[in-house]
């Protein structure tokens, strides 16, 4: 391998690797190999949902990201993207990523740019990031994901601006949450095989129907746990992308107790001929056999996942954020849609993101009306003692197709 391809990294300082050549290095070639992050702030009371992030691609050597606001609604998403190898430290353009302490804090700051959207924020954990099970799914024998991911929840000072108004998120009801996964996730075309030249894919009796992934804080209460069914019901090993039967953990005062969730069951309410959440109560057991109760209730229109440039035709070349753009310095673009009435018509730019499937596995396709399946919940939860936490989070929940616990065919 010559240092051409395969430079050093900030990284190569570090006893880290996990092969015998620099951290440039990649063991996959897979095009759907990439690692990135999420970070989240919302709050319920105002009707607002922020995220920001980015993801590496290796094999077409691009990081991409993104900086959406969602205010009621109406969402406004700054998109951003260069190529990788040139620069190995985590910033793209106006947005760039300090690890104040890892696994804790973070400083997210976001320059002015075309947009008008900016932040100066220090994203800080309130309970340890939970490593969820291992990601595994197959087509036909070969692996499609084979992902790690760990997920958490905290707060944030600093604040947000869009424009003239500016939010201090260190005012109450403000609320955080966070992600960072790594391996082969999904097949996102355009780097995916046409499915024209493949045998077909086989029906997967084991697929997932619902997937209900929950980060919340609440005062002294933190936590997350996340479940996924079958068409039936039935929480078991699926062989999907996310394919976990139940998992959780509740933290009290980071982690002076330790609450490990072993069941869970719900209680949805959908909009009326809809799919989309509207509220929930769900029975959490403990590993003691102690019986908790979350009541979830959606805030505000769900904001929308396809603006942020993981699935085809979020950019508008008709390309995502693994894709190159024009330039290998720097390409952005900024776009802005009014989603406060849901469910809608969507149709992708360009010629690329045409009759694609929905590559976000949320069971809606761009042929019909989409909603958003991202929520900013008020959260109520009650302990075994009686003692109660209020507070907000994130819930993302969406169905593929028939579900039969609550009738969806």
């Amino acid at each position: 391998m010559s240092d051409d391809s395969y430079p050093l990294t900030p990284y190569d300082e570090y006893p880290v690797h996990a092969t015998p050549y620099p951290v440039s290095y990649i063991p996959a070639t897979d095009y759907n190999w990439d690692e990135g992050y999420y970070w989240g702030v919302s709050n319920p009371d105002l009707g607002i949902h922020y995220c920001c992030g980015f993801r590496v691609n290796p094999a077409t050597d691009m990081i991409g990201g993104y900086a959406l606001l969602n205010v009621r609604g109406v969402q406004r998403t700054f998109r951003f993207s260069r190529t990788w190898k040139q620069n190995f430290n985590l910033e793209v353009g106006p947005f760039k990523v300090d690890f104040v302490e890892p696994l804790k804090r973070a400083r997210l700051s976001l320059a002015d740019n075309d947009s008008g959207i900016a932040h100066d924020i220090m994203w800080i954990g309130s309970c340890p990031a939970h490593l969820e099970e291992h990601h595994l799914a197959h087509r036909r024998g070969r692996r499609t994901t084979d992902q790690s991911r760990y997920s958490q929840p905290g707060i944030c000072t600093g604040t947000l601006t869009l424009g003239d108004q500016t939010w201090d998120l260190s005012e109450p009801g403000w609320v955080a949450v966070r992600d960072h996964s790594w391996g082969l996730y999904v097949e996102r075309p355009p780097f995916a095989a046409n499915p024209k030249w493949l045998p077909p894919v086989p029906v997967n009796e084991n697929a997932r129907a619902l997937r209900f992934w929950v980060l919340f804080h609440s005062g002294d209460l933190a936590g997350f746990y996340h479940m996924h069914e079958d068409k039936h019901g039935v929480q078991r090993k699926l062989d999907d992308v996310f394919g976990t039967p139940f998992q959780g953990t509740f933290f009290l005062n980071w982690d002076e107790e330790v609450i490990e969730l072993k069941t869970a069951r719900h209680e949805i309410t959908f909009v009326p001929g809809t799919r989309m959440f509207e509220k929930a109560t769900v029975h959490l057991t403990d590993q003691q056999g102690r019986a908790w109760t979350q009541e979830l209730e959606n805030s505000c229109p769900p904001w929308v996942i396809q603006t942020m440039g993981y699935t085809p035709g979020s950019w508008k070349d008709g390309g995502s954020f693994h894709c190159y753009h024009g330039s290998e310095d720097l390409a952005t673009e900024w776009d802005e849609f009014d989603f406060s009435n849901q469910p809608f018509d969507y149709t992708p730019y360009g010629e690329t993101g045409k009759g694609e499937p929905d590559t976000m596995h949320t069971g809606l396709s761009y042929n019909e009306k989409i909603h958003g399946v991202e929520y900013v919940l008020r959260v109520k939860t009650t302990a075994p003692d009686g003692r109660v936490y209020t507070g907000a989070g994130q819930l993302e929940m969406f169905l593929q197709g028939p579900y039969e616990p609550y009738g969806f065919e």
